[in-house]
């Protein structure tokens, strides 16, 4: 590491500079990270990137952890969780997240290798998660260069498995996060270079509907239509997405009947309720389980088993000042940093969800996530990196 830099505020404008110093190193990088197949069920491509992150973070001063994800769940690679310690005992403890795997299968990055056409790279994951968890690292590099150590505490979390909802990161996450006062998630800029200020949350439910058989054409009055209940349901679930602002209701499977001469004695419906708020998405749940509580076809019944609950990131008062920062740091650099809302969901909100204040969107600007097309405009990378590290220095400081 190169000596430090002298003594002053660690902002955009005089941390720029060495964001750009280490700009090539950070495309060298990105291309061996980017060569490495990490779909979420390949735990030994994940397990390579683990190794590289280890290594980088060990050289930085860091304290690195692995957590081995085991029973039940050995296709998924290792959690890595890298601590340093500050200057400033009892200080700020800042949470910096991405993830290391990808949604493409063992094969594609020989298939679509790493490559830079003009000021646009390419490659499977790229853009998702690689590039932001890489801008993670080395805005953690450019701060050290410059001799930043008024914090109490800076944790890099590194999951293996966000693309499939995080089964074997989520308590590791939900607990290194827990204590900790602020986090700024790593997954890149929106397109138009937005941060992400709000994720929906999730609820995920299966509803089954039991009627009674009978012969459709002898004695069809002997039987009670599960399917036909399951329709009726369908037509309630779907009106509620009308009801809350900021809340959808999506029918996403129905199964009924084996045969047409029976009739349907049981049905299966799967939704997923998404909302911007906690509140909305406890009150579009319990508006499940009454629709469920009143059948519409007498002599049915319906149970509601809830499969997955992910809370929302939200747009807290302390997320709006979390935003203000990084705002105010862009802006030395002529950026007008927009804030987007979004319903996907990620490891932001696991960390939200427990009452950490959480700003998402971090790495540079980049887009056509999850596809063949998918990019990272490498002429973002320095600024977005000087913002990143001139926000954690700026949370560090907060009073």
């Amino acid at each position: 590491m190169s000596a430090p830099a002298q003594a002053g505020p660690f902002t955009a404008t005089r941390l720029l500079p060495l964001a750009q110093d280490l700009t090539d190193q950070y495309l060298m990088d990105l291309a061996d990270l980017v060569s490495i197949d990490s779909g979420s069920y390949s735990a030994h491509g994940v397990n390579r990137v683990a190794d590289w992150v280890e290594g980088r973070l060990d050289g930085l001063g860091f304290e690195v952890q692995r957590v081995s994800a085991g029973p039940p769940h050995p296709e998924i690679g290792d959690v890595v969780v890298a601590r340093r310690t500050g200057s400033v005992p009892g200080g700020r403890r800042i949470l910096l997240a991405g993830h290391m795997d990808t949604v493409f299968e063992d094969g594609t990055a020989a298939a679509r290798p790493f490559r830079i056409d003009g000021t646009l790279a390419h490659g499977p994951g790229v853009s998702d998660d690689k590039g932001g968890l890489l801008a993670g690292i080395t805005a953690l590099e450019v701060l050290l260069r410059a001799g930043w150590e008024e914090f109490g505490e800076v944790v890099l979390l590194a999951t293996p498995d966000e693309e499939i909802g995080s089964p074997a990161s989520r308590p590791v996450t939900e607990a290194v996060a827990a204590g900790t006062d602020h986090a700024l998630a790593l997954e890149c800029a929106r397109e138009n270079g937005d941060l992400v200020v709000e994720r929906k949350g999730v609820a995920d439910f299966e509803l089954t509907v039991t009627g009674r058989a009978a012969h459709a054409g002898i004695e069809p009055e002997r039987g009670a239509n599960a399917a036909l209940a399951a329709a009726h349901l369908v037509v309630g679930l779907q009106a509620l997405n009308d009801r809350w602002e900021g809340v959808t209701v999506n029918v996403g499977v129905v199964r009924a009947g084996t045969r047409a001469n029976i009739i349907c004695p049981e049905a299966e419906l799967r939704i997923e309720v998404r909302a911007t708020s906690t509140d909305g998405l406890h009150r579009a749940a319990e508006a499940v389980r009454s629709l469920a509580r009143h059948p519409a076809v007498p002599g049915t019944t319906t149970s509601v088993q809830q499969l997955d609950l992910c809370l929302p990131m939200e747009y807290t008062p302390a997320a709006r000042s979390m935003y203000a920062v990084a705002r105010t740091a862009a802006a030395e650099l002529g950026l007008d940093l927009g804030g987007a809302s979004t319903g996907g969901v990620g490891d932001a909100n696991l960390i939200a969800g427990v009452g950490v204040p959480t700003l998402d969107g971090l790495g540079p600007v980049g887009g056509a996530d999850h596809s063949p097309e998918e990019w990272l405009d490498v002429s973002t990378v320095p600024t977005r990196i000087a913002v990143l590290a001139a926000t954690i220095a700026a949370l560090a400081h907060a009073a």
